[in-house]
Parts: structure tokens; sequence; C-alpha cells
């Protein structure tokens, strides 16, 4: 198992050891070291099975209740290697923090995770 992938499953344990915010500073810590770019990204594919609960599911109306879980899975697995990538670099937080998706192909979608990740301290 890579360092990383150690890393991103003890983060599992852990979700707060390294603070992710959309914001370009974090309030009462001061930024002191940029460290650079650091993404994390999955890409998903739908399952057949699921396809058809979904076809009923549309015509019907309301929330396709699999793919919902299958993106909520997806977006925290993307957050969990950015994690990873940043702590393995050196950074204590991420910030400027974005998640997009792509269809990559027919029934398959990417998440993407991206931001700075950074080095800050304490103002206090």
């Amino acid at each position: 198992m890579s360092s990383l992938a150690r890393t991103s499953a003890d983060l599992r344990n852990r979700p707060d050891s390294l603070p992710l915010v959309t914001t370009e500073t974090l309030v009462g810590h001061r930024i002191v070291k940029v460290v650079g770019l650091v993404r994390g990204n999955t890409i998903r594919a739908r399952h057949v099975g699921r396809d058809i609960v979904a076809v009923f599911t549309m015509i019907v109306g309301g929330e396709i209740a699999d793919y919902t879980k299958m993106m909520a899975e997806a977006r925290e697995q993307a957050l969990d290697r950015l994690r990873a990538e940043a702590l393995a670099r050196g950074a204590n937080a991420v910030v400027g923090l974005r998640l997009t998706t792509s269809t990559v192909a027919q029934g398959a979608a990417e998440i993407l995770a991206y931001g700075t990740a950074v080095v800050i301290e304490s103002e206090g």
C-alpha cells in the first residue's frame, strides 16, 4: 500500500485532521507557506441494476437515492485523496477548495476536488 493510500485510510478515522475551506483564509490563522495546488479525484460508473430502479423513479418522480449515495461517496473519496496529497506535501490546511464534476463516458462521472495546500499558524 502506498504512503498516499495509507494516509487516505488514516484520514477516515480523523476527518478533521486537515482543515478544508472554500475561503482564501482561515479565521484566527495566518498562512505562512503556500505549498501549491493539490487535488483528488475519482471516477464512478453507474450500475445496471440501479439504472433500472432509476428509470422507474424518473417516471413517477422523486430522488434517486442510490445515485445520491454514490455521488456522496465519490465526493468523500475525492476529498480524502486531496487531504492525503496535502499531508504528503507537508501542508496542514487547504484553502480555496472547489469541487467539480464532469461526464467521462456514458454512465461514468468524475468528481474532482482541488485547492491550495498551505501551512497555517494560529494568530493567537
